[in-house]
């Protein structure tokens, strides 16, 4: 979805720590009205310290409890009372219900409670979406779960709202890169360690692959038989347990645009540690690095600590977490777990996520409606619509594939030309895997790394803008069969085989006939064919 479709409204956190432990300066960097931009200074209560300590207590697998403020006279062992109003249900229900309106209530106060009004009542004029995204710069309140906040019993928690879509970002990042969405779901889905001698368990890791996949496979058939949205196409390859080194190939010779991991892993300074396999490991800053390169959009972690900072001596780390090295690195969009999810959880939530992004929807609400589907799967009694964190890069709209909106499905693949002949029909298909066929559009096809070719070839001996592939009409008698021409504009040239070998063209423009093989910037690149649909 463009940006244009939504308000945004950010707000940030970060401790007083001049004034004491328990003081707080909460502000909005980003609001839809100029009277939104406000600063309150506030308490952190101690029935709140002792609400959440109630929700670890109750839901937490952690052994360790998380203290955000020492209080002097904390009592660890004190009950919490759910409010009377709610009495008709479970007690995890009331306790989760009346953790989220504390959070709700101390955030939203004064000031900040104003611009929220504001904004809300804007979007619904306008009737857009509002997008609230929320900057904890203290380290200590990054565990507790922001998602279940609701302003009162009844209400929708806003992690479950479709309407005041939230996420968690940070403002101390690299720039986004320009990020231009395609009209497909390209997914790497990278298999880890099933085990490590640090960490109980096993995890089955290829029956939980094959599981996705069946599941990708009914949503895409499902979606093109059933809908009327328009669904994307998606794609998924799969590594199991690679090296860092297949890793970095596997991302640079691929057009992905959402890279999935499930296995072991451990928090750490610098975004913790990925097992790959037994003898190979990668921390999230090497991680973030070959990601931005590449332009992957999304990045999903199936594992407990992806969404958790690192800790040392009770002392929680500021940027450690995994997702925020990302999104500090420049990643659009980040999601991972805020404590450990149980695998037909993570199934669930990924099914509902993966079919809600296939519809072409933002991330941050196809977020919001997976974690619906685990709410009604799971209830309130269990914690599993809570664990699934998302971070957004500032600068990130959400737009994960091309919105219809922008006119994809116009296009047809024959156009008229001037003289009102038909654009004779062509694609490309490459050699290796024929099913993978990409049309030439009104007769033209831009070819190169760079994500907003038509055709995006992640070699690295290919050029950002590499070359096009166009049609040109020719005059009568013309020599030349076909009417379409390829241009090469890189750095390296390109290879075109001519039935006795290969014959490179560099800064040329050549007749292409159908049947003819090409390969761009390198004999050691894909082959790819050029095929012209001529009518009887």
């Amino acid at each position: 979805m463009a940006q244009g479709n939504h308000l945004n409204l950010s707000l940030a956190i970060a401790p007083l720590n001049t004034s004491g432990v328990e003081h707080f300066a909460i502000w909005v960097l980003d609001a839809p009205l100029p009277a939104g931009y406000v600063h309150h200074d506030c308490l952190w209560p101690y029935d709140l310290t002792h609400a959440w300590i109630a929700w670890q207590q109750m839901f937490s697998l952690q052994q360790e409890l998380y203290i955000p403020v020492e209080h002097p006279d904390l009592d660890i062992n004190q009950g919490f009372t759910p409010p009377s109003d709610s009495d008709n249900l479970s007690y995890g229900g009331r306790l989760m219900q009346g953790l989220g309106i504390q959070l709700w209530q101390w955030l939203f106060q004064g000031s900040i409670r104003d611009s929220l009004v504001q904004s809300r009542g804007l979007s619904l004029g306008q009737k857009k979406p509002l997008r609230l995204r929320l900057d904890i710069r203290d380290p200590k309140l990054i565990p507790l779960p922001w998602e279940i906040m609701q302003s009162q019993a009844g209400k929708q928690s806003i992690g479950l709202n479709e309407n005041l879509l939230f996420s968690r970002t940070t403002r101390d990042v690299d720039p986004l890169s320009t990020h231009h969405a395609p009209d497909h779901l390209n997914i790497l889905l990278v298999l880890g360690e099933s085990t490590h001698p640090s960490i109980e368990g096993t995890l089955q890791l290829q029956q939980e692959a094959d599981s996705l996949l069946t599941a990708i496979q009914e949503n895409t058939e499902t979606s093109n038989i059933e809908r009327s949205n328009s669904p994307v196409d998606i794609k998924v390859d799969t590594l199991i347990q690679p090296t860092p080194g297949e890793l970095n190939e596997a991302l640079e010779n691929n057009n992905y645009n959402v890279f999935f991991y499930a296995g072991h892993g451990i928090p750490a300074p610098d975004g913790g540690l990925l097992y790959l396999h037994s003898d190979a490991k990668i921390n999230g800053t090497e991680l973030a690095q070959v990601l931005v390169r590449e332009q992957v959009t999304l990045a999903v972690f199936n594992a407990c600590w992806g969404a958790q900072p690192d800790r040392v001596q009770k002392t929680s780390l500021p940027r450690s977490s995994l997702a925020e090295v990302l999104i500090h690195h420049g990643v659009p969009a980040v999601l991972g777990m805020r404590d450990a999810i149980a695998d037909q959880e993570a199934l669930s939530f990924i099914q509902a996520f993966t079919e809600a992004l296939s519809e072409r929807m933002p991330v941050d609400r196809a977020v919001a409606i997976a974690r619906q589907q685990l709410l009604t799967l799971y209830k309130f009694n269990q914690p599993a619509w809570t664990l699934p964190i998302l971070y957004m890069h500032p600068q990130f709209n959400g737009e994960l594939v091309r919105s219809l909106g922008e006119g994809i499905t116009e296009l047809p693949t024959v156009l008229p030309s001037d003289g009102g002949t038909p654009v004779p029909t062509a694609i490309i298909r490459f050699v290796d895997n024929p099913q993978r066929v990409q049309n030439l559009h009104g007769g033209m096809l831009r070819v190169g790394r760079r994500s907003d070719n038509d055709l995006v070839i992640r070699e690295r001996w290919v050029s950002q803008s590499h070359a096009e592939i166009f049609y040109r009409e020719t005059t009568a008698g013309s020599r030349n069969p076909s009417s379409y021409f390829l241009r090469d504009n890189s750095r390296f040239g390109t290879l075109i085989f001519t039935g006795v070998g290969w014959e490179k063209i560099h800064r040329q423009e050549i007749s292409l006939k159908s049947g003819m093989q090409i390969k761009f910037g390198s004999s050691q690149g894909q082959a790819l064919e050029f095929i012209l649909e001529v009518e009887d």
